[in-house]
């Protein structure tokens, strides 16, 4: 098999394969940008026409007859202000565009890429011959829009997505999976099961049904319950705040595109986009003592973030979310143990959800920050002593940590083996200094405390989208927000009774998140939740809704189980498990919750 570099080298090369493909469709068809991604490429194009799904098969069939050519890719330079010129002149404008930026960077020479007879403006690198690439391998996959350099200013752009693997195999395996996962779209599950929506009047806003909140309140209260035990205070802090401290943190500077902003009283104020400056603020009431150290506070916090209307994605990509934020302040004789601290609770938290495979990456010093290299140095090699140690399976990636510290990213992989990035913790030398936070030590000198950032979840809404795809909708039972529906075979009113008094009530009382299926059914009797009843269901259609439900557990009363005492009881993964007692049921689920 290949290496990643070199399976990124073809995706690459076929994205111009693509372009040429394109442009013997459309002649007068404008090139923009055609990157590789995680498992393909795309290419951006401005086109006369509009192009429909019926137009993929056809560029695939000319991108074949391209590579059977044996073509290759050959590389050459040319002064910069011809290369301009020859652009306009083609009226090519976005790779005229591109080249004034190089302008700009005082380049004095560009390099393009020849195959055939098509060029491409490219740094490269690219194979050397088109009959490296396996013909069968790749498959363009779907037709989106796009803005211009991502910016909704600009004119919106026609990409194409490509899937591009080593062998036909591979990519074979990798479009079961993609079947696999429509059927797991959490979006799709969100309103199949009613636990939240979206809406036009809040684009990127997540409403979130009562079924929804159940599941949100029970991740809620286990991750409060891990928290009490690792000696966590909890804290909230506003949601928006003066802009002046936003100055102050740096995310003015570094982060201003993506948060929103509002005036009152001729002040301005910031949504806040991190919990950080705010919990802060709670840290600076009071001169601490490093008695108090390692001081782990918490904070689900519900943040705001702007994001471009063409990247939001269901739960996964939202404007308004809640992070399941903490910061550690200790000293710099503890950094290390706190962060393996952090790790150990990552770990046994993912463990109860089923993630057990999992990769972290350490995000190093971005091209935008706050600090000196000095902080910045410390920081990094602390957090790789601590990867070493600990014998994380991490790799380095370079320039993408946060704006005031290096990061630990903790990548699980799901049931159908995606990797979903979920967990983070930063290592911050910065605001400490920024805000003046101080301790007072052990010979009554004020130092700087360390601050550790950390999530477990990342984002509450992205992590139950992840859980919903994960689990394919079928929770496990102790996050299941019904985690039992009566069914009544009749409408008699003893075979109600019956269900309310002998069977509901015991669960209710015993915690069991129950839920009837009669039309006569009344809430306020057992605090259960009722369910609409349509008239004239048959038995079989009500189970098949139930199913459809995902419900983990339903429960058959009518006169059989009336007169045996016992009930009927169906399980959602286990079929049909037969006549049991009430306390049966009871004690089947409070195991499954451990």
């Amino acid at each position: 098999m290949k290496e990643k570099k070199t399976i990124e080298i073809v995706r690459h090369s076929l994205s111009h394969i693509m372009a040429a493909a394109v442009l013997e469709m459309f002649p007068e068809g404008k090139l923009a940008i055609g990157p590789s991604i995680e498992n393909g490429f795309y290419y951006d194009f401005d086109l006369p026409r509009t192009l429909i799904p019926e137009d993929l098969p056809l560029i695939e069939t000319k991108m074949r007859e391209i590579l059977k050519q044996d073509l290759k890719f050959e590389r050459a330079e040319a002064p910069i202000e011809s290369a301009l010129e020859e652009a306009k002149k083609l009226k090519q404008i976005y790779k005229a565009e591109l080249i004034e930026d190089l302008i700009k960077q005082n380049e004095k020479t560009v390099s393009f890429y020849r195959t055939g007879n098509f060029v491409d403006l490219c740094a490269g690198p690219h194979i050397e011959n088109t009959k490296e690439i396996y013909p069968d391998a790749f498959k363009l996959s779907s037709i989106a829009g796009a803005y211009w350099r991502g910016s909704e200013k600009n004119k919106m752009l026609q990409r194409i997505y490509a899937l591009a693997f080593d062998t036909k195999e591979e990519l074979d395996t990798y479009l079961k999976n993609i079947e696999e996962a429509k059927k797991r779209d959490h979006r799709k599950l969100g309103q199949e099961l009613d636990l939240f929506s979206f809406n036009d009047v809040g684009p990127g806003f997540p409403f979130w049904h009562s079924k929804g909140m159940i599941l949100k309140n029970l991740l809620t209260e286990y991750w409060r319950s891990e928290h009490k035990k690792q000696g966590y205070q909890e804290i909230s802090t506003p949601i928006i705040l003066r802009e002046e401290l936003w100055h102050q943190s740096g995310h003015w500077d570094n982060y201003k595109n993506n948060m929103y902003f509002t005036e009152r009283d001729e002040q301005q104020y910031a949504i806040k986009p991190m919990n950080c400056p705010g919990g802060i603020q709670v840290y600076k009431t009071k001169l601490h003592s490093y008695r108090e150290f390692p001081l782990r506070i918490a904070e689900l916090g519900l943040v705001h973030r702007h994001e471009l209307s063409g990247v939001l994605h269901g739960l996964f990509r939202v404007r308004s979310f809640t992070q399941d934020d903490a910061h550690i302040y200790c000293t710099e004789d503890q950094v290390q143990n706190e962060l393996m601290s952090v790790i150990n609770l990552i770990e046994e938290m993912y463990k109860k959800f089923g993630f057990t495979d999992y990769h972290v990456e350490l995000s190093t010093k971005p091209e935008k920050s706050i600090g000196s290299d000095e902080m910045w140095e410390k920081a990094e090699k602390t957090m790789e002593k601590v990867a070493k140690n600990l014998k994380l399976k991490y790799v380095i990636n370079p320039g993408d940590g946060a704006f005031y510290g290096p990061k630990f990213d903790f990548h699980v992989k799901d049931s159908i083996g995606r990797s979903w990035q979920c967990g983070t913790i930063q290592l911050d030398f910065s605001m400490p200094e920024r805000f003046d936070l101080e301790y007072v030590d052990d010979k009554g000198d004020r130092k700087r405390p360390v601050m550790i950032h950390r999530t477990v979840f990342g984002s509450l809404e992205r992590f139950i989208g992840i859980l919903l795809e994960h689990y394919a909708g079928a929770l496990p039972v102790w996050l299941s927000p019904i985690q039992a529906r009566i069914i009544t075979v009749n409408d008699n009113p003893e075979t109600l009774l019956h269900a309310i008094n002998k069977v509901a009530k015991p669960l209710y009382d015993a915690g069991v998140r129950v839920q009837i299926h009669h039309k006569d059914f009344m809430s306020e009797l057992t605090g259960v939740e009722p369910q609409d009843y349509i008239h004239n269901e048959t038995i079989g259609k009500k189970i098949r809704e139930a199913e459809m439900q995902k419900i983990p557990y339903m429960i058959i009363i009518g006169d059989k189980e009336i007169q045996s005492g016992k009930i009927s009881v169906r399980s959602y993964k286990e079929s049909d498990l037969g006549q049991i007692s009430v306390k049966e049921l009871i004690d089947k689920i409070n195991e499954e919750e451990k």
